[in-house]
C-alpha cells in the first residue's frame, strides 16, 4: 500500500532547486544544442525508463530534425534513495549497430548508470554515443562519464520532480526540489 502521507512529507521537507520555468528554459537550450550538434546524424534516440520519461516528452518535440526512438530501462536506484548494482530491465536494441545514438536522462548523479549503458551500446556496435541529462551533479569526486549536453547543474543532493522521483513519488512536479539534509 502507498503511504500517501509520507510522499506529503517528502513534499513539505524539500527545498525548491529549480522552478518550472528554469527547467523549460533548461530544456529549449539543450533541444537547440542537440539540434545543432545532431540534426544531420540521423540519429537513434534511447529514452532511459522511467526517470527520462519527462525530459524526453518535453525536449523530442523540440528538436527539428528526423530520428529513430526507442527506450532501455537501466536503473541503479529503484525505490531507494542511494544506487546499487545496475539492473538491466529493458536492454539496448540490436538496431544500434552502425548508428548514432543519443541517449536521454532525467540525472547523471555518480555517473556509474550512463557509464554502463554507454559501454553498452560501444560494445553492440553504436558508431557514436552522446548522452543528454536535465540535471547534472556537481560532485567531489570524478565521473566515468561527461554529458554532452546538460540541462542544470545542480548541487550534490537528493533531487526529485520532472522525472525524478523520491521514493517513488512525485515524478509528476513540473519542478525540481531537493530533500532537505540529503
Amino acid at each position: 500500500m502507498t503511504d500517501i502521507q509520507g510522499a506529503w512529507r517528502f513534499l513539505e521537507e524539500s527545498d525548491p532547486i529549480a522552478s518550472a520555468e528554469e527547467v523549460q528554459a533548461a530544456m529549449e537550450r539543450v533541444a537547440a544544442e542537440i539540434t545543432s550538434s545532431m540534426a544531420k546524424s540521423y540519429p537513434l534516440v534511447l529514452v532511459v525508463m522511467g526517470g527520462a520519461v519527462v525530459f524526453a516528452g518535453q525536449v523530442l518535440p523540440l528538436l527539428r530534425f528526423p530520428l529513430d526512438l526507442d527506450y532501455i530501462h537501466a536503473s541503479r536506484y529503484g525505490v531507494e534513495t542511494v544506487g546499487a548494482k545496475i539492473d538491466w530491465r529493458v536492454a539496448p536494441p540490436a538496431h544500434v549497430r552502425g548508428r548514432a545514438v543519443l541517449v536521454l536522462d532525467d540525472i547523471l548523479d555518480g555517473g556509474q548508470t550512463m557509464a554502463a549503458i554507454r559501454d553498452r551500446l560501444l560494445e553492440l556496435g553504436a558508431a557514436s554515443f552522446k548522452s543528454a541529462v536535465l540535471v547534472e551533479k556537481r560532485l567531489a569526486k570524478p565521473k566515468p562519464i561527461k554529458a554532452d549536453f546538460v540541462g542544470l547543474t545542480i548541487e550534490d543532493r537528493f533531487v526529485f520532480g520532472c522525472g525524478m522521483d523520491a521514493k517513488g513519488f512525485w515524478r509528476n512536479l513540473p519542478e525540481i526540489r531537493a530533500m532537505r539534509g540529503a
